[in-house]
């Protein structure tokens, strides 16, 4: 059993829906990342997601998009990520964690050589925004020979066919994407997030987990009310984004409001 399926099996049997927080390796620098992902753990993550940074973040809005620039002003790389990885598993070997990002830095090191790199670092699963599961044959078996979870994106547009198809390509959980837009936009439809559920649960018996959208406790409880996971990333990293200057008060910033968030999911 993966790390991510004895996550959510562990939360089930407590009666508890996991808390994804979302953050950018190397933001604002590569020397916070490893400590801040322990802060978030000790606040109440269940699972981390870790954000590649990339030039081009086309899923991602403006607060993101200045996530990767300043990783990148730092020259900060996949197999540098992967270290940060590593650097994290030598203090914490029960936390999953997943990866963000797109194709391109993949591509570049290789299906294969990614895979092996991603799974001897300690990465869990690999979540890819621009490739439709169609074309990740090759990506999908070299993931699967390294026992890494492929996590996909739906979205309120999905229709039921497409569902179907990247429910069968995907593992670990599904991500629904519960606005039409990029991350950090706003206007969450909480009636329209438990029809589309369904729906996906029709399709699956894997954990759904909801992000986008997601700003505060009192969201997370409500997300958290229809989902098996909520991921918030836009509401942390814009706070980074506020002390990137002041790297030390990073940490207790965002364990804050994990805190919270964790705190109103539990008593919902």
């Amino acid at each position: 059993m993966s790390r991510i399926a004895a996550r959510f099996k562990q939360l089930r049997a407590r009666g508890r829906k996991a808390l994804i927080p979302y953050v950018t390796a190397g933001d604002p620098r590569p020397g916070v990342t490893v400590s801040l992902m322990h802060a978030m753990v000790e606040a109440g993550a269940d699972i981390i997601e870790l954000g590649v940074p990339f030039s081009d973040p086309m899923a991602d809005g403006p607060v993101i998009q200045r996530a990767s620039e300043r990783a990148l002003e730092h020259h900060t790389s996949l197999r540098d990520v992967l270290g940060m990885v590593r650097g994290f598993r030598e203090q914490d070997q029960k936390t999953p964690v997943v990866l963000m990002g797109y194709l391109n830095p993949i591509e570049v090191m290789g299906y294969e050589a990614f895979a092996a790199a991603a799974a001897g670092a300690g990465v869990d699963g690999v979540l890819t925004v621009d490739i439709p599961p169609e074309e990740a044959g090759e990506l999908l078996a070299a993931l699967k020979r390294h026992a890494l979870d492929a996590i996909f994106l739906l979205a309120p547009t999905t229709t039921g066919a497409r569902i179907d198809s990247i429910c069968r390509a995907a593992s670990g959980f599904v991500y629904y994407v519960s606005l039409k837009g990029v991350t950090g936009a706003s206007h969450l439809d909480l009636g329209e997030v438990e029809t589309k559920l369904a729906d996906i649960r029709a399709a699956t018996d894997l954990p759904v987990g909801v992000g986008f959208g997601i700003k505060d406790a009192a969201t997370a409880a409500a997300v958290a009310g229809l989902a098996d996971a909520v991921v918030v990333g836009s509401a942390l990293v814009s706070r980074v984004e506020a002390l990137a200057d002041r790297p030390e008060a990073i940490a207790p910033a965002l364990a804050g409001l994990l805190a919270e968030m964790r705190k109103a999911m539990d008593e919902r």
